[in-house]
């Protein structure tokens, strides 16, 4: 799969996918069985409509459905293909009071997603067959052998050609919800992701494959970010996965992610330490002279240099480079010692709805360094021993507040992830989940 990625866009040597995920046929076995009773509705809506008026009473009565009941509806991966539809849909027909006919109304149609102009993608269909059935009816003497229909006032009122026009309308999944997988979403106010497909999906055994470009915009602007020196791969899913969606994310996201919170500045901070100036005074006698009154000490933290995210089997570490400004809270902040921390904290991954939640679940490493002058080992120490347990609990709690709302992931609308299974290998992130048609929706 790794290798069918790399040569997905030969052409844009530029763009590279750094996540991406697979329908796998347990998806769309789902997808079809939610989608069958939206399908009857639409169907009834649109077979259904009361016929038009006769031109004179002398004219005969015209066929009216009175039932549609769809009784098959299924979708199939046709590897390097698409996908095949096929549906099967009963009809209730009455001409006048005494004639019931039942008619079998068959729809097999191949479909594939592609990649329009805009660079979004859209269902298409490719070939379309309808036929129609009559499976019973009181005026025959014999009712149990179907034979087909043609040329009656019920072809031209059921209008197949229409039905095969519209044939993406009896999906969940319409073209402008795929289009919604290219659509921004926000991570902060001033923050948003989106995911560009690079190609038309892939088809194979394994399911519908589709690799995504992330890009991030701050303040509506798209900023640059470095291309990822390890080409985006993820192993091949047991082709019996019961999971119906396996998505994929690389280190490269991660620290793509990072990095623009970073540009936005949702990572800088304003820690207020439990000391004041009054209290640093009796650690440190030089505080004295500098405040007549006591004020409350505040680190303000800005990132120095773009923070990284390091994917190692099952753990996920993110290191954070910041400058701290240590100085007195008054209504002119007043800096008086400037020190580096480096911040090496373990992230937790987990999946909400379509969120994927990310948390700093542990600060392994943290190290403190004057970025002024050297003012000696003891006053360095000192500095740690004051402001070291501040930086450890409030960073994390900072960078939690940021991201508490979650990263949406690329999704359908209408549809959340249940049952998932986030495993997280070197290099890539594999996420294994189950699609829900939200109780709102059907």
């Amino acid at each position: 799969l790794g290798i069918l990625l790399s040569l997905l866009v030969p052409a844009h040597a530029t763009r590279s996918p750094d996540c991406g995920g697979i329908l796998t046929p347990s998806g769309l076995r789902y997808l079809a069985d939610v989608s069958k009773p939206h399908a009857e509705s639409v169907l009834r809506r649109d077979l259904m409509a009361p016929p038009a008026p006769a031109p004179s009473p002398a004219s005969p009565s015209r066929n009216q459905i009175t039932s549609v009941k769809v009784d098959k509806f299924s979708l199939t991966l046709i590897p390097d293909t698409g996908m095949r539809l096929s549906i099967e849909v009963d009809l209730g027909i009455t001409s006048a009071p005494s004639t019931t006919k039942e008619m079998r109304l068959s729809i097999l149609a191949d479909l594939h997603v592609d990649m329009n102009p805009e660079g979004n993608l859209e269902l298409v269909t490719s070939d379309c067959k309808p036929t129609l059935e009559e499976v019973q009816s009181t005026e025959e003497t014999d009712r149990s052998a179907p034979h087909k229909s043609s040329g009656s006032d019920v072809d031209k009122q059921i209008n197949i050609e229409k039905i095969c026009l519209e044939v993406s309308k009896l999906l969940l999944f319409p073209n402008e919800r795929l289009m919604s997988l290219a659509a921004p979403f926000p991570i902060t106010p001033s923050c948003q992701v989106q995911y560009l497909p690079l190609a038309a999906p892939m088809y194979s055994e394994q399911g519908i494959i589709i690799s995504l470009q992330t890009t991030f915009q701050v303040a509506g602007t798209v900023i640059p970010l470095p291309v990822s020196p390890v080409p985006f791969s993820m192993p091949e899913p047991a082709s019996s996965s019961p999971s119906h969606l396996i998505l994929a994310f690389s280190e490269h996201f991660y620290t793509s992610l990072f990095s623009a919170l970073e540009e936005s500045g949702a990572l800088n901070v304003s820690l207020l330490s439990s000391l004041t100036t009054a209290t640093l005074a009796e650690r440190i006698t030089q505080m004295g002279s500098l405040f007549q009154e006591d004020l409350p000490v505040v680190l303000q933290a800005v990132t120095r240099s773009s923070p990284h995210v390091v994917l190692e089997e099952d753990k996920a570490i993110v290191q954070l480079f910041l400058t701290a400004q240590i100085g007195a809270g008054s209504s002119l902040f007043q800096s008086f010692l400037s020190v580096n921390v480096d911040v090496t904290a373990r992230l937790h991954l987990s999946v909400a709805d379509t969120r994927m939640i990310i948390s700093v679940a542990a600060v392994d490493d943290i190290e403190l360094s004057l970025a002024t002058s050297d003012v000696g080992p003891i006053l360095a120490a000192l500095l740690e021993e004051l402001f070291l347990p501040t930086i450890r609990e409030e960073v994390p709690a900072q960078i939690n507040k940021v991201l508490r709302q979650g990263v949406f992931l690329p999704h359908i609308a209408s549809f959340t992830y249940t049952d998932v299974n986030i495993t997280i290998h070197k290099d890539y992130v594999l996420i294994p989940c189950n699609l829900q048609l939200e109780a709102r929706t059907g």
